[in-house]
């Protein structure tokens, strides 16, 4: 099985990240594809969403994991995963990430030998990343096949994406040359402000020649905010909303961008 590793990566915070991770995932899910949800965040938002209330309780984490990479120790992903009522699988985040960032030093594959372990299980392993350029994001980024960078149409977060992208950049120099990003994702967009429409031009001419934008854009919802509350996805929440719809589309232009690398390569090999 070909596993596509995906990152959901943005330095600024409030972007959407970890609703955007849940919903894809899940939305992979109900295609048919076998996902894990990695949550690298000591704030295990993800995890929350998720339904685990408690993961500072549960006896093992990403955290854990880590650690006994770093402690040179065997690595047997499956004790943390977490299945999900929807289809997806979980290895949950947890505060103790902070402690593993410290370690990290400047060892940068050490998530990947976690993922490593666990990746020939699933079609697609979708992992939530901090709101930071620290270790914790790099280890994520050097495991990674592709990136998506959600973001708000904001100034401030737009500024984020050039931050984002000279990282990328290093990494693709650095530890992983294969690095790419999957697109720029539009994210909380209400629709109705001349303001929002205008940033949104503003990122689709600025990087819309060398980066694929996302044709979808997922529309601000309070439906959306309270899904976190019920360990749901919007799927399962509010199956006919316009987030819902979002997302679906969304998964089947990710799916859609898979397929055309096949079909690229396959070309190729010919």
């Amino acid at each position: 099985m070909d596993t596509q590793i995906i990152s959901l990566s943005n330095q600024k915070g409030g972007v959407g990240k970890t609703t955007t991770c849940a919903n894809l995932g899940i939305g992979l899910a109900r295609e048919g594809k076998r996902v894990l949800l990695v949550d690298c965040d000591p704030q295990a938002s993800l995890t929350l969403s998720l339904g685990w209330r408690k993961p500072e309780t549960l006896p093992v984490t990403l955290a854990t994991l880590m650690g006994r990479v770093l402690q040179e120790q065997p690595v047997h992903a499956e004790e943390a995963i977490l299945h999900h009522a929807e289809g997806v699988d979980l290895i949950p985040g947890s505060i103790a990430l902070s402690g593993v960032e410290a370690s990290l030093d400047t060892r940068q594959n050490v998530l990947k030998r976690v993922l490593d372990d666990c990746r020939k299980d699933y079609s697609h392993v979708l992992l939530d990343c901090m709101p930071s350029l620290g270790m914790m994001t790099i280890n994520a980024l050097a495991a990674t096949d592709g990136i998506v960078v959600p973001t708000i149409p904001q100034h401030l977060p737009t500024k984020g994406i050039e931050k984002l992208l000279e990282s990328v950049h290093q990494v693709r120099r650095g530890i992983n040359p294969s690095l790419k990003i999957e697109g720029i994702l539009m994210t909380l967009m209400d629709g109705r402000t001349v303001y929002e429409r205008e940033i949104s031009e503003m990122i689709r001419k600025a990087y819309g020649g060398k980066i694929n934008i996302f044709g979808t854009e997922i529309p601000r919802s309070v439906r959306a905010a309270e899904t976190s509350a019920e360990g749901k996805s919007i799927f399962a929440y509010a199956p006919r909303s316009k987030v819902a719809e979002a997302y679906r589309q969304l998964t089947k232009e990710v799916l859609a961008l898979e397929k055309q690398r096949e079909e690229h390569r396959a070309e190729i090999g010919r």
